[in-house]
């Protein structure tokens, strides 16, 4: 039956459009319902399934403007199909809608373009087509201004767009959600001869004629509405080449850079060739192969990962890792809905990462690591899960959607283990029902769950649709006869009671190199004791070593005793240290103390308080001068101190 459907689409595309010397012949039409997910703010094109658009743009970036013609192949999903709704701006104007040669009136009103067929389609899975004519002045409403005309450093005009998450309606009639993607597309465009565009797919070729030049893209993979996209003006264009260790799968990066941006990117672009085949090792091979890879440079801060053409605010090494990953991450697998672009950003954002793991580019692991995590905890709240889809601060918070994301990534690497997690990851690719597709967040969570044997709920309820983070106090009791670990957790946020989680302490020795040891506990439950198995001395312990946890306020607190008796008992957290001008102090259980003395280095007193009754305190140190001091808690039974650092 599918094979029959081709058929019948080929020749009914060739009828119809055959003064284009059946340029569409290779039309794929894969319609694999069990890659759509539906999307709850799905309103419009409920009744029928894209499959392929013909576009036919008409653009100058020296004018604010956009004309074209989009033809739309469908199957319908209901019988007695009336009427077809596209998302369209309603600062755009139609001229004509054509269905069957026919023109039909339509009605477009609060962004939704209605147009009533003259005949009803009577069964569902029909093949039919329609065609819209408009033109006007896009008025850039949506995504991140969906269709900006600019200008290059240079002064010369540009027009491009970037329509993630809803801005594609504002240019072009679509259906614009994430329950359907397009199989195929063409695009046609026609410019001034002095420009060139690019666009997502294959060129397949750039003609002048009449002073006017006609270029045409093609694309022969499935795509989401908002990765189509195009940037036009005077780009010099050349190549970087992907080898791999198959010659028959080397893949071109087409690069499209403004001519005063030429020498900086080549000698910039080259990066991508680790970083794809790093992925490629890790992942699978690079999703679009048989087409291309590339980079659009354009007018915007950041990057954007429109299908096989990356558009680029520049060529740093993390932003071409980054928009790479997003070719598995974000287009070939997409998020079902916008409450989960973790999947989308945090995959994106983790690979960028892993790459400086790999020794590549110029940010160590450690400090990408600590600089996520910092960024993470500077406050104590939010989740990866979006509950604002229609705030574009909150879809593409930094904090959350990339950071976070990326750092739970690393805790489920940390959770399951490396073979594991890597494997779940290719099975995600290669799941039938999401290649090509929409992914939700339980579809991940299957996939690591089927790769380590794992139930994975509590975590995923923790880290995941949770809130905030831990904060550990570890109270290590060593003696004669052996060593106890205590640990106690805090929460950073109510939604979550307790982080279950595997803890790393690394002990160290100075006096004896290669000696430290990395202990793992998993830790279940808060005041949780730990017997360490070997019996030795320690200089230091330290916690986390290798930053698999997101935590903040974490406190060691190492206590010896002899003959039974404890020399000292305290759970304090104090931070940050160095401390710049405010220092925090947290007790980790109610604590009264008669004194609090600040000393410098010299046991001069600098600052002092009388009964302290809290769990928690701030101290204002911005008069002291920058040193080392000593901070003692001291009530009638015990006397604590603490070292810090002013800066």
């Amino acid at each position: 039956m599918k094979n029959f459907l081709i058929i019948i689409l080929f020749i009914f595309i060739n009828n119809i459009y055959a003064q284009y010397e059946n340029k569409f012949s290779d039309l794929k039409c894969k319609r694999n319902h069990a890659n759509f997910i539906n999307n709850e703010n799905d309103f419009v094109g409920v009744n029928y399934d894209v499959v392929y658009h013909r576009f036919s743009w008409e653009v100058n970036p020296e004018i604010f403007y956009i004309k074209g013609e989009v033809t739309t192949y469908f199957y319908t999903t209901e019988n007695n199909v009336q009427e077809i709704t596209f998302n369209m701006s309603s600062a755009l104007n139609v001229d004509s809608v054509v269905y069957h040669q026919e023109q039909l009136s339509s009605n477009l009103e609060n962004d939704i373009l209605k147009i009533t067929l003259s005949n009803n389609i009577s069964q569902e899975n029909t093949l039919d087509s329609i065609t819209v004519y408009y033109q006007g002045e896009p008025d850039g409403g949506g995504g991140f201004g969906a269709f900006i005309q600019s200008q290059t450093p240079a002064g010369t005009p540009i027009i491009w767009t970037l329509s993630e998450p809803y801005g594609a309606e504002e240019w072009f009639p679509c259906k614009n959600s994430l329950n359907d993607k397009i199989d195929s597309i063409d695009i046609f465009f026609k410019t001034p001869v002095n420009y060139k565009v690019a666009s997502n797919g294959v060129l397949k070729y750039e003609n002048i004629e009449n002073n006017i030049k006609t270029t045409f893209w093609k694309h022969r993979h499935p795509i989401t509405t908002y990765l189509i996209a195009f940037a036009v003006t005077d780009y010099e264009v050349y190549s970087d080449f992907v080898h791999f260790e198959n010659p028959d799968n080397t893949v071109e990066v087409l690069n499209y850079v403004f001519p005063e941006s030429l020498i900086n990117a080549q000698e910039s672009t080259p990066d991508v060739i680790s970083i794809m085949q790093i992925f490629d090792s890790l992942l699978i091979p690079y999703p679009f192969t048989d087409e291309k890879y590339g980079h659009a440079e354009f007018g915007w801060g950041g990057g954007m990962e429109h299908q096989t053409m990356s558009f680029m605010g520049g060529f740093s090494y993390q932003l071409i890792a980054h928009e790479l990953a997003h070719q598995w991450f974000g287009d070939y697998i997409t998020c079902g809905s916008w409450e989960d672009i973790w999947l989308n950003e945090g995959f994106a954002t983790y690979f960028e990462g892993i790459t400086t793991e790999k020794g590549y580019g110029d940010v160590s692991w450690e400090n990408w690591l600590t600089s996520k995590i910092t960024n993470i905890t500077s406050q104590n709240g939010g989740s990866i899960i979006v509950d604002d889809t229609l705030s574009n601060s909150r879809l593409f918070s930094r904090r959350l959607t990339y950071n976070k994301s990326a750092l739970v990534l690393h805790m489920l690497r940390w959770t399951i283990g490396d073979e594991n997690f890597f494997q779940a990851v290719r099975n995600y690719l290669q799941d039938e029902n999401l290649a090509n597709g929409y992914s939700r967040t339980e579809n991940l969570k299957f996939h690591l769950e089927n790769s380590s044997g794992l139930d994975l709920t509590e975590f995923f309820q923790d880290w995941v649709y949770g809130e905030g983070f831990p904060s550990y106090f570890f109270e290590i009791n060593y003696s004669e006869n052996g060593t106890n670990v205590n640990v106690t957790q805090n929460q950073s946020h109510y939604s979550v009671d307790f982080f279950e989680m595997k803890v790393p302490l690394k002990f160290i020795n100075y006096n004896n190199t290669g000696k430290d040891t990395i202990l793992v506990f998993e830790n279940t439950f808060t005041e949780q004791n730990f017997e360490i198995d070997f019996i030795t001395n320690f200089d230091d312990v330290i916690f986390d070593p290798e930053h698999k946890i997101i935590s903040k306020y974490n406190s060691i607190e190492t206590n010896y005793t002899k003959n039974n008796d404890l020399i000292i008992n305290n759970k304090i957290a104090f931070f940050p240290n160095p401390v710049k001008n405010e220092l925090n102090i947290h007790f980790f259980e109610k604590r009264n103390f008669k004194k609090l003395e600040i000393k410098n280095n010299i046991s001069k007193l600098v600052k002092t308080y009388e009964n302290i009754n809290s769990k928690f305190l701030k101290i204002d140190l911005s008069d002291l001068k920058s040193g080392i001091y000593f901070i003692s808690f001291i009530n009638d039974e015990n006397k604590i101190t603490k070292k810090f650092i002013k800066n």
